[in-house]
C-alpha cells in the first residue's frame, strides 16, 4: 500500500513539475561545506527581494561546526538563487556555552533599518541549570557598513539572568520568533522559566517576554509567567510560538499544554492596561477536538484568529482551528492522506483570504503545502518526497512566507540534495491541483467560558 501511495504522489507531483508550480531554490550541504543544515522557521524578504532565514544546525567556526546559521538567498537574473551565510553562531566561545547564542529554531524579523532579529534555543552569557550550553538569547544582526564587510552580531538577551529557587525567572529556552510593537519594543515568548509552575528549573511554566532599548541598553519585561495558577496551569503552559498583535494593540498566542480539560493546550489574548497586562485563555484545547497548538495565530480582516494544532480532531492527526471575532470556535481536522501534524501557524492572503501551511505526513508521508478556502475546502499545492531521494525536499515544519505575487516560499528541515534540507518556492499563479479528498466543512467546537 505504501509503495501504491508513493507512486500516486509521484504522478501528482510530476503533473505539478510540469507547469513549474514547484521549485527548489537552494539545497542546504550542511557543516562540512560550512554551509548550514535543518532549517526549522519562517522566510522574510528585504525590499529587495533577497530571503533570509535561520538553519538550527550547520555553519562553521573555531568552536563549533554544528551550532547553527543566518542565511541569505538573492535572485539572479536567470531564475537561480545564490546562497550565502552570513553568521555562524558560537563564533564566541565563553565558559558555560556560545556567549553569541547557538540552535536558532524561529524564524527572524526585520526592523525599518535593515536589521534583522531573532532567538537562539541556546548559547548566551548565563550557564543553564537543566540545559547545557546556556538558556538561549535574542540577538540583532546589522548589515555591512561596505560591500565586504560582514554583519555584525549583537546579543540583546542572555536568559537566565535571573536564578532563583531553581528557576530562571526571566524565562529560558526561547524557541518563538519575535515581534516588533509600533515604538520599536520586541515580544516573544519562552518554552520554560518564569515564576509560573510548581516545581521550578526546566518545568516551570514559560513566560511571554517585552525587550525596550533605552539609553543603556535592552532590557526585559515578564508580561505573563505561565502557570502561574499552578494545579492543571489554567492559564497555559509551554508556549513555542511568538504572540501577534491585533489593532487595538493585544497579544494573541499559542501554549503547548496548560489549559482545562486534559492540558492540551490554550489559544491566550493579552491585554494591555494601566496596571500591566491581563491574560484572558479564549480557547482550551481538548484530545477529542484539537490539541497541542504549536503555532503562530493569524488574524483576518474580521479579527478572527487562526492558528493549527497538532494533534486530536476528528482523525487524531491535527488541524486548523479557527476562533471568530465573536467567540464562536470551529475546527479543520486532517486526516493523514491530506496531511498530519501541523507545527506552524497559517497564513492568510489578504487579496483572498485563503489560508496556506504546511503539515507533515500526506500522501507521500513526507509533508505537504496546502491551500484551504471557504467553506473549509482544502487543495494540496504540493506532497514532498515526490521526487527521487527526496531531492525536492521532506518533512516542513515552519510556515510560509509570500511575494508580492503570491508565490509562495518555505523551508523543510530535511531532504534536498544533500539531505539537509531545501528553500523552495510555490508559484501561485498557476491552477492548483485538488487533493483527492472532498471537501470538507468546519466543525463547530466550544471556547472556554471566560
Amino acid at each position: 500500500m505504501k509503495v501504491l501511495l508513493c507512486a500516486a504522489v509521484a504522478l501528482l507531483s510530476g503533473v505539478l513539475a510540469l507547469g513549474q508550480e514547484y521549485k527548489v531554490l537552494y539545497s542546504f550541504a550542511g557543516a562540512q561545506a560550512n554551509d548550514g543544515a535543518t532549517p526549522l522557521g519562517n522566510l522574510v524578504f528585504d525590499q529587495a527581494g533577497n530571503l533570509y532565514g535561520t538553519t538550527k544546525l550547520g555553519g562553521a567556526t573555531p568552536f563549533c561546526t554544528g551550532c547553527g546559521t543566518v542565511f541569505k538567498l538573492s535572485p539572479n537574473p536567470d531564475g537561480s538563487w545564490t546562497e550565502a551565510v552570513i553568521y555562524s553562531f558560537c563564533s564566541n566561545l565563553g565558559t558555560f556555552s556560545c556567549l553569541d547564542g547557538a540552535l536558532p529554531v524561529a524564524g527572524l524579523i526585520f526592523d525599518r533599518k535593515g536589521n534583522l532579529y531573532g532567538t537562539t534555543s541556546s548559547g548566551g552569557a548565563n550557564s543553564c541549570p537543566f540545559a547545557s550550553g546556556g538558556c538561549g538569547t535574542v540577538f540583532e544582526l546589522s548589515p555591512p557598513s561596505s560591500q565586504d564587510a560582514p554583519w555584525t552580531e549583537t546579543v540583546l538577551y542572555s536568559f537566565c539572568g535571573i536564578y532563583t529557587n531553581s528557576t530562571c525567572l526571566d524565562g529560558a529556552l526561547p524557541l518563538s520568533q519575535l515581534t516588533f510593537d509600533a515604538s520599536g519594543q520586541l515580544y516573544g515568548t519562552t518554552s520554560t522559566g518564569g515564576s509560573g509552575g510548581s516545581s521550578g528549573g526546566c518545568c516551570s511554566g514559560g513566560t511571554v517576554f517585552e525587550l525596550s532599548q533605552s539609553a543603556s541598553g535592552w532590557a526585559e519585561t515578564i508580561l505573563h509567567n505561565f502557570c502561574a495558577n499552578g494545579g492543571d496551569c489554567s492559564d497555559g503552559l509551554a508556549p513555542q510560538a511568538g504572540v501577534t498583535f491585533d489593532r487595538t494593540g493585544n497579544l494573541y498566542g499559542t501554549t503547548e499544554r496548560g489549559g482545562n480539560y486534559q492540558g492540551t493546550g490554550t489559544l491566550y489574548k493579552l491585554s494591555p492596561g494601566t496596571s500591566g497586562w491581563t491574560e484572558t485563555v479564549l480557547l482550551t484545547t481538548k484530545q477529542s477536538l484539537a490539541a497541542f497548538p504549536l503555532g503562530m495565530v493569524s488574524t483576518d480582516s474580521s479579527g478572527s484568529l487562526y492558528s493549527t494544532f497538532s494533534s486530536g480532531g476528528q482523525n487524531g492527526d491535527g488541524g486548523v482551528f479557527r476562533l471568530g471575532s465573536h467567540g464562536a470556535a470551529a475546527e479543520f481536522s486532517f486526516n493523514g492522506n491530506n496531511g498530519d501534524g501541523p507545527t506552524a501557524g497559517v497564513l492568510i492572503d489578504v487579496r483572498s483570504s485563503a489560508l496556506f501551511g504546511t503539515t507533515s505526513g500526506g500522501l507521500s508521508f513526507f509533508g505537504t503545502v496546502f491551500k484551504m478556502t471557504a467553506p473549509a475546502e482544502l487543495t494540496l499545492l504540493y506532497s514532498f518526497c515526490s521526487q527521487p531521494n527526496c531531492s525536492d525536499g521532506s518533512e516542513p515544519t515552519g510556515g510560509l512566507t509570500e511575494d508580492g505575487l503570491g508565490n509562495l516560499y518555505g523551508t523543510t528541515k530535511l531532504g534536498g540534495a544533500n539531505s539537509q534540507g531545501v528553500v523552495f518556492e510555490i508559484a501561485q499563479s498557476l491552477p492548483k491541483q485538488k487533493g483527492s479528498q472532498r471537501p470538507q466543512i468546519w466543525r463547530t467546537i466550544l471556547p472556554t467560558d471566560h
